[in-house]
């Protein structure tokens, strides 16, 4: 190789060497400037993500604050409706109270005049009257005291000619019956019974009549 052709080989490759040296600097400046803009986008992603968490913490703490005011005009409500509740227990009891009280005052007040009338009865002097007298005023008391009751609601139980009945009646004896047919039918009243309103305030006693086969 001559002289004059190295010297003109050695600037073509000084050429080739600079233009690689230019590439690979192209290369690391696109190189860094990717690493710039990924480094942007998953900053941006960051912030995406920290601004969507906040927005859901937000919307948690504002589902969370009406659950407790609902949970709160609940509670009053449950706390009304009690109130209510226990006011209109304690006025019913008072308004049944009441209502007893009348019943029980009205029943006293039918029965003074019967008590008059026994109080009279039971002043008289014995010199001045009669045992027909006397018991003619007893029959009136007893008379008033019994319709006194009815109109408040006591109803007699008639048991006399009537056959047993073991819820409104109580056999203290039995007699026996002639005829099969007058089996447990009732001979004899001991003690009147007596309903009020329907509710058995005491039962009938008397004796039943009981047939025996073969006697």
């Amino acid at each position: 190789m001559t002289e004059e052709r190295r010297m003109n080989e050695e600037p073509a490759a000084s050429r080739d060497g600079a233009d690689a040296a230019d590439e690979d600097a192209a290369e690391a400046r696109a190189d860094a400037e990717g690493a710039v803009a990924t480094e942007a986008g998953e900053s941006a992603d960051a912030s995406a993500d920290a601004a969507d968490a906040a927005a859901d913490a937000a919307d948690a703490a504002a589902d969370f604050e009406a659950l407790r005011a609902e949970l709160d005009a609940l509670n009053d409500r449950h706390l009304r409706l009690a109130a209510e509740f226990d006011n209109y227990r304690k006025r019913n009891e008072r308004e049944r109270a009441e209502s007893w009280a009348r019943a029980q005052a009205e029943l006293v007040g039918r029965l003074l005049d019967a008590l008059d009338d026994l109080q009279r009865v039971a002043a008289v002097e014995e010199a001045g009257t009669t045992v027909e007298a006397l018991l003619e005023g007893v029959r009136l008391v007893e008379k008033k005291i019994r319709h006194a009751l009815e109109g408040a609601g006591l109803e007699p139980i008639d048991a006399e000619g009537e056959f047993f009945n073991p819820a409104t009646m109580e056999a203290l004896m039995a007699v026996p019956a002639e005829r099969p047919e007058d089996d447990e039918l009732v001979a004899d009243v001991f003690q009147r019974g007596y309903r009020f309103k329907d509710a058995l305030i005491r039962p009938a006693r008397v004796r039943v009549r009981k047939y025996e086969p073969g006697e």
